[in-house]
């Protein structure tokens, strides 16, 4: 660092240049950026829903049914024109109804009442159509087009395309709403009208260099496009606003401006470092995670922390030096009191602070590990079209998720009595497979191609097992475990099953044993940052504790409230709050270690707050604004839970690191001292 801060004073036009240019490169490129909305795609290659799927698509012209579509006020042969308009959509390869089942020619009451009614009552019909993967945006559109807006449409495929139709514009939203507020928390905690702008132009540049350099990594997840672009501002924005306020006391100290910020960047270096070392670390351990989704989203924001360093301690000194005389025009009064006696009535409540945490700990502790969880996109928005249909659907035709399944072709009868034995389970509506639907008694050579290309390919024959559950749940899970278990019976290991639930509960079983993995890597690695940034065996515990206990706290609530989140979300907010928040605990660890060396203990505590609380409330505001904002306008149940984790975790380690994390650095002041190396604690 001693010779890059004077270069940059030199040549502060060529790095601005320089960063203008990169970021206009990669804004185009961040538009060529192809986003998977498909959960499914990121289980492990091992997991029995992945290898289902490839087979299935290598082997038959029909895959699993992954939409239905309702159309009401029609007849049994209006039904039949509809299906053959859905049939003639492209990016649909299947629509499948009643006359693929029985013949509707003869009277319906004469048929089997259950058969029926699965697919056609009071004039209303029920289509099951399966849409090729990456057509999902186009075909809903496609069939909105054709059914008009009084009649239905859902399944995993047409939530794929709601995601694809409102994501990006659903951030965009979000950062409307932010950055507004971002800059009315900025202009109340700085001195200067054009600050603000510096530190969002700083931190959006770096977002706009991570997006565009994503674009060598292929494609990124859905949830990485909806909250990356978010986190990476709320919690980069420390970084900014550390050097600036550098700057602005060097600047009282010289009246030489380079020299000025040469000093500022010099001091605020090993700050920023070690705050967006612990961000680091709290996000590269979702890279650890097997279910892909969190390697997508951890690198992701691990590269957005990177670039977002280099843009503070580069490209925001040169761009400062050319604007500082603007910045001094722009000068306002402080907004904010000066909060001189917040140390004194925090200290007050220091007992009964350390009683109250005593009190929660092991509760919420416990709390946060007995949650109920989703593992899939979660609700959709119940405004929304996609929640509307889904009500619509469900409460005409009941839930419908079918299992697909793939054994070894060329025993009919074992077929026939798995299909008769798998009918026999709770909520397994029915069984399709070519004994069942045609006779096992009739060799399939015999047969039209067309007719037993659903049932059986060259390997494999097909078995679609149709249930009355939703997609996830204990319900479904066990349905799918025992539909599972049973097969495993007749045909062993060698057989596959696919389908919406099946992904899901494949996914449960991967993010289950995640969970530990990432969250010990995150806690361990933070905790040697804190090591060495501290050179104390004592302080990382503090501070770790200090926001783990929050992180408890806020997970908690849902099991307290008995709500259901997002699994995934649960798991990322593990790391994120930590890795985000710790750094308000290492601001106010760090100036009352400082201002310990040279005075007592509660003085010492009552100026660090005095002096950072301002920071750490302004830090906190936006980051948990970041996370609200989220919430407000995703109408993704899963983008929307991590959302309101967001925000409710911020503002809980903000009451963490100001109220209960004094009371411990004071009341283990003396273990603190004899524990970290070099204290020089002051002495009475």
């Amino acid at each position: 660092m001693k010779n890059i801060p004077q270069a940059l004073t030199v040549h502060k036009k060529k790095v601005v240049i320089l960063f203008v240019v990169f970021a206009a490169i990669c804004g185009i490129l961040a538009m060529q950026l192809k986003v998977n909305y498909n959960l499914g795609d990121y289980l492990p290659d091992e997991a029995k829903s992945t290898a289902a799927i490839e087979i299935m698509g290598k082997e038959f012209t029909q895959t699993v049914p992954n939409a239905r579509v309702m159309v009401s006020g029609v007849d049994t042969a209006q039904a039949q024109e509809y299906k053959k308009k859905l049939a003639a959509i492209e990016g649909i390869t299947e629509v499948f109804w009643l006359d693929d089942v029985m013949d509707i020619k003869q009277p319906l009451a004469l048929a089997d009442a259950d058969t029926v009614n699965e697919y056609y009552r009071d004039d209303t019909a029920l289509f099951s159509i399966t849409i090729a993967k990456g057509a999902e945006l186009k075909v809903m559109e496609s069939v909105y087009e054709l059914i008009g807006d009084d009649n239905a449409m859902t399944g995993e495929a047409a939530n794929i395309g709601f995601a694809q139709k409102y994501s990006a514009s659903e951030t965009t939203k979000a950062f409307m709403i932010l950055i507004p507020l971002i800059l009315i928390v900025l202009i109340l905690a700085t001195s200067s009208w054009l600050e603000p702008l510096l530190f969002l132009v700083t931190i959006g540049i770096a977002i706009v260099l991570n997006m565009g350099t994503s674009i060598f990594m292929g494609e990124i997840s859905f949830m990485t496009q909806a909250i990356s672009p978010i986190l990476q501002m709320a919690v980069s924005l420390d970084y900014a606003i550390f050097l600036l306020h550098s700057f602005g006391r060097f600047r009282k100290q010289t009246d030489d401006v380079n020299v000025a910020m040469q000093m500022a960047m010099k001091e605020s270096f090993p700050s920023i470092l070690a705050s967006a070392a612990t961000t680091f670390f709290g996000f590269i351990a979702l890279a650890f995670m097997k279910f892909g989704i969190g390697a997508d989203l951890g690198f992701n924001l691990v590269k957005g922390i990177v670039f977002s360093f280099l843009s503070v301690m580069i490209f925001l000194p040169a761009l400062t030096l050319f604007l500082y005389k603007y910045i001094d025009k722009t000068h306002h009064r402080n907004f904010l009191p000066d909060f001189k006696n917040i140390g004194k009535g925090i200290l007050r409540l220091k007992i009964p602070a350390l009683i109250v945490l005593a009190i929660i700990l092991i509760p919420v502790f416990l709390g946060q590990s007995q949650n109920t969880f989703i593992y899939g996109m979660g609700d959709s928005d119940a405004q929304t079209r996609s929640g509307v249909d889904a009500n619509k659907i469900n409460g005409k035709f009941g839930q419908s998720t079918p299992i697909v399944l793939l054994v070894p072709k060329g025993e009919p009868a074992k077929e026939l009595l798995l299909a008769r034995e798998l009918e026999q389970i709770d909520h397994v509506t029915s069984v399709m497979s070519y004994a069942t639907t045609v006779d096992a008694k009739i060799p399939s050579t015999f047969l039209d191609s067309d007719i037993t290309s659903q049932f059986y390919s060259e390997n494999y024959a097909r078995l679609i097992v149709n249930t009355d559950t939703p997609t996830e749940g204990d319900v479904a899970f066990d349905t799918v475990a025992l539909v599972q278990q049973k097969t495993q019976e007749y045909y062993g290991d060698k057989y596959y099953a696919g389908g919406e639930s099946v992904s899901l509960y494949d996914m449960k079983q991967v993010v289950q044993t995640d969970t530990r993995t990432v969250n010990w890597i995150a806690v361990i690695s933070i905790a040697l940052v804190l090591l060495i940034t501290f050179r104390s065996l004592t302080l990382p515990i503090i501070l770790v504790l200090t926001i783990e206990t929050a992180i408890w706290i806020n997970l908690s609530v849902s099991y307290f409230s008995n709500t259901a989140i997002c699994y995934i979300g649960y798991l990322v907010i593990s790391t994120v709050q930590l890795g985000a928040t710790v750094d308000y605990a290492i601001l106010l660890t760090n100036n009352y270690r400082q201002n310990r060396i040279v005075m007592p203990k509660k003085q010492a505590m009552m100026t660090t707050l005095k002096d950072h609380v301002v920071s750490i409330l302004t830090s906190g505001i936006i980051l948990s604004t970041a996370g609200f904002c989220l919430f407000l306008t995703t109408s993704l149940g899963i983008v929307a839970d991590l959302g309101i984790l967001l925000g409710r975790g911020t503002i809980l380690s903000m009451v963490m690191v100001i109220i209960f994390l004094p009371a411990l650095l004071t009341v283990f002041d003396k273990m603190i001292e004899k524990t970290t190396l070099k204290a020089k604690f002051y002495k009475e």
